[in-house]
């Protein structure tokens, strides 16, 4: 079984710099985090209790700046040529540079953008992920449940009007949204297949707040809020 004899679990933190939906996200001041949304995330990983290992892969220097004055074991900072860190570099690009990286072990990916996810979470996430590999998954990725109407351009995609126009949305089959809050799979999966998940990856339900990704600047807005309110926790 793939990753069955080395537990290490190391994380790959991607971290590029400039982003063009959402100026200085990844460390722009939020909520009272004066370094943003990855001062949120390193607290949260370095925290954990499975995570041995936080790669924080970046070519942005405030953010090395930043990250060399942190006193953490955990942390490994790896200057990313800008090559692989401009807007047209590819996620598979990416994948296949982590694994370059991160040669054995398992490797848990995550962004800074996914500030929700507590350190509690990501070690729920890792034991089930670990439990799965013996029931058959080769991975884990988190996803959100979409119980709704969706449609593509012309039809209902996960009901039939010809059955019933508006059934309850409780007896609707769920579709997942992947919500890239985590990415779970042995080093060998992105080395052989040049994946972060295998074919048969575990999917693990975020709820709303949980699974709430900074994609716009609205969502950064919100998330503020939020933080501000200290309606959620970090």
């Amino acid at each position: 079984m793939l990753g069955r004899d080395d537990l290490t679990v190391t994380c790959f933190l991607p971290c590029r710099k400039g982003s063009e939906r959402v100026p200085r996200k990844n460390i722009r001041p939020i909520g009272d985090k004066p370094y943003g949304l990855l001062q949120i995330k390193l607290e949260q990983l370095f925290a954990t209790k499975l995570i041995d290992r936080v790669i924080l892969s970046t070519n942005d220097e405030e953010i090395i700046e930043y990250a060399k004055k942190l006193e953490a074991s955990k942390l490994d900072i790896r200057l990313r040529d800008d090559a692989l860190a401009s807007s047209s570099t590819s996620t598979d690009e990416l994948i296949q540079y982590a694994g370059s990286q991160i040669e054995a072990g398992h490797i848990l990916w995550t962004h800074v953008t996914s500030p929700f996810l507590t350190a509690t979470l990501y070690d729920a996430m890792i034991e089930k992920y670990l439990a799965q590999l013996e029931c058959g998954y080769d991975s884990l990725m988190s996803v959100n449940e979409l119980r709704g109407f969706i449609w593509d351009e012309s039809r209902p995609v996960n009901y039939d009007r010809s059955v019933e126009k508006w059934p309850r949305t409780q007896t609707l089959s769920p579709l997942y949204e992947i919500n890239s809050g985590v990415f779970l799979a042995p080093a060998e999966v992105y080395q052989l297949s040049g994946d972060r998940i295998g074919d048969r990856p575990y999917k693990y339900v975020l709820d709303k707040i949980q699974g709430f990704d900074i994609d716009w600047e609205e969502d950064f807005l919100m998330a503020d809020a939020m933080l501000s309110a200290g309606i959620c926790e970090t």
